[in-house]
């Protein structure tokens, strides 16, 4: 049974009053791979009455009054993604599709949707308390760079006007907050809960012991100052030694308690188990992109130790690796083969990483004081558990499961580690690969991997061989599919055009090359904004220009005819002519015009 999105479908439960009302901008689909579903399941386990207002027309507060007065709180996400970057490209050109929408249409969700729902529901029902929560909040719980209006705004629980905001992995927090209310607590008193943020007065927030970082208006106007809250902020992010952090905003303060600490395994085990119906809400008559890509996939674990620069994962779900049973995953396997639709093709087996299910830090003191911002760079760890027999078990007893015919491996896969799993990459390379394997090692450049906290060109090029010749022996026509991205924070035109030559000595091509986009909360992200790497206070070049960013991008595709007069001009624009021959054949055609300026930072 579905959770009820009206009052009608409330009823046919029982329920004239639901304690918990989510709102959110994804439509609802009743599936662990969602936040919002997996969070209102999780409560309505705990014996909470919970319903659902899925991508609610915003221009009024009606669509807002669906189930009326909810007992305890609104509880507000705006959907999967932020909704800034699921309405924009990284050209700031609005996008025409939603993954998250029935008919996969634009429009069913606000711009800053958290700022909207939350403005919607004060208007609805000003008495009664709103918690933000999902990726926009979590990423934006601090005053933050935003890439579309090009400045720092405020914490978004100040512009939201919320009650509490809830950041990362919400399971504990919610379930907190929710019990303590239900036992008679007044949300007004509730101040301690771990994962959540809130507004105090100057003299409330005096009795919080913590670190300060530079308030809002300091750092919206000295970038040096953002790239100094950067760097505090980035050592307050293990829940095992984590203290409140406290940032300014004029006469208010935000207090940002230490982050939740993370799920044991049976918790886990417990969250997917619970009853999903594994499909959209049957009001809807038209396919969900979102959902067709995951309906036969199966998470594992989550978290991620890599601390990529560009990356959020690790800014949300945490740093520690937090993994579900294999029983667990072979269950959920069975109910999968029990449905209808299901032809035994499995579509992945993974989480943020696929092998880093079941890795774990080996010592638990040094866990228990480690600030590091990843466990990988700029070396592993000498405490860190990187065997990927565990991973191996996993895959071989979910292929063998009775109905399962096939199974891959699409999540994304550390290469660096690879290397020390030689029982997970024989598993993978024999079973699991449709004849591609994704990897991303983002830039073959040094110092731009380096920028990026990714392991650097010698790294890819002996995972390359280990690769090759694993296939090799098991007489299998596999190939690397590497994923780049352009544009990041340090990377100039000649860096693009090195990696583009990598690319052809090596007979590499790529699918798709990312632009760089600068989302909220990240560490490329404060490069951007700033100029400077806040670890070190070295200065960055960050290329700004559309069109600098599409000459960059232009060069990792030379084998596509249509982009060969944008390589020529990218070749021109930083002096290197000589490279035209290698990367588009024969002489690579002349080269017009007089050579221009070559950009800063050549």
């Amino acid at each position: 049974m579905f959770l009820p999105i009206n009052s009608e479908e409330a009823r046919k439960r029982g329920w004239d009053e639901l304690d918990v009302i989510f709102v959110t901008g994804d439509a609802y689909i009743d599936h662990p791979a969602f936040g919002v579903p997996l969070l209102a399941r999780w409560l309505e386990f705990h014996g909470f009455r919970v319903g659902v207002i899925p991508q609610p027309d915003w221009k009024s507060r009606e669509p807002f009054m669906a189930f009326g007065r909810p007992r305890l709180f609104f509880a507000v996400s705006a959907g999967a993604m932020d909704s800034m970057v699921a309405h924009y490209t990284p050209a700031r050109k609005l996008r025409h599709d939603d993954a998250y929408t029935p008919g996969n249409r634009h429009g069913a969700r606000p711009n800053r949707a958290t700022i909207i729902y939350t403005s919607r529901l004060k208007e609805a029902y000003k008495d009664v308390p709103v918690v933000i929560g999902g990726i926009e909040a979590s990423l934006r719980r601090f005053a933050h760079y935003d890439f579309w209006e090009d400045k720092v705004r405020r914490s978004l629980i100040f512009d939201a006007k919320a009650d509490l905001l809830l950041y990362g992995m919400g399971e504990r927090p919610l379930l907190e907050l929710a019990q303590r209310l239900r036992q008679g607590e007044t949300f007004g008193e509730i101040r301690d809960i771990r994962g959540t943020a809130l507004i105090l007065s100057g003299a409330e927030a005096g009795s919080h012991a913590g670190v300060e970082i530079p308030s809002f208006e300091a750092v919206s106007s000295d970038k040096g100052r953002y790239a100094e809250a950067f760097r505090l902020l980035s050592g307050e992010q293990n829940p095992h030694c984590a203290r409140t952090v406290l940032q300014r905003h004029g006469d208010r303060w935000l207090v940002c308690n230490p982050p939740a600490m993370p799920l044991a395994e049976s918790e886990m085990d417990a969250v997917y188990a619970l009853p999903f119906a594994k499909a959209p809400h049957p009001s809807y008559r038209e396919p969900i992109p979102a959902y067709e890509q995951i309906k036969t996939s199966l998470t594992t674990h989550r978290g991620c130790f890599g601390g990529c620069a560009f990356c959020a994962i690790t800014h949300h779900q945490g740093r520690f690796i937090q993994s579900r049973s294999t029983s667990s995953v072979q269950q959920e396997v069975r109910r999968l083969t029990e449905q209808k639709w299901f032809r035994g093709s499995i579509s992945d087996v993974g989480g943020p990483t696929a092998n880093m299910y079941g890795l774990r830090c080996g010592d638990a003191s040094a866990r228990s004081v480690c600030r590091r911002e990843s466990c990988l760079y700029p070396r592993p760890c000498r405490h860190l558990v990187v065997n990927g027999k565990s991973a191996a078990d996993l895959l071989r007893k979910v292929r063998g499961i009775s109905g399962v015919k096939h199974v891959a491996v699409a999540s994304g896969v550390r290469y660096d580690l690879l290397t020390c799993q030689p029982e997970y990459l024989k598993e993978l390379l024999t079973h699991h690969v449709g004849g591609l394997l994704k990897v991303a090692p983002e830039h073959a450049v040094d110092r731009v991997t380096a920028l990026m906290r990714k392991p650097g060109r010698q790294v890819f090029e002996s995972f390359l061989e280990v690769f090759r010749r694993e296939s090799a022996r098991l007489e299998k026509r596999q190939h690397v599919v590497p994923y780049f991205i352009s544009g990041h924070p340090g990377t100039t035109l000649a860096d693009m055009v090195e990696l583009a030559l990598f690319l052809k000595r090596y007979n590499l091509r790529v699918e798709q090359v990312q632009d760089f986009t600068p989302t909220p909360g990240t560490l490329a992200t404060c490069m951007y904004h700033s100029g400077l790497d806040p670890m070190t206070g070295a200065a960055v070049y960050v290329p700004r220009g559309d069109r600098e960013k599409r000459l960059q991008k232009s060069l990792l595709l030379s084998h596509l005819p249509a982009e060969r007069t944008t390589i020529l001009q990218a070749l021109r624009a930083c002096g290197r002519e000589d490279a035209a021959g290698a990367l588009l054949g024969g002489t690579g055609g002349p080269l017009k015009g007089r050579p221009q300026k070559r950009p800063a930072g050549r």
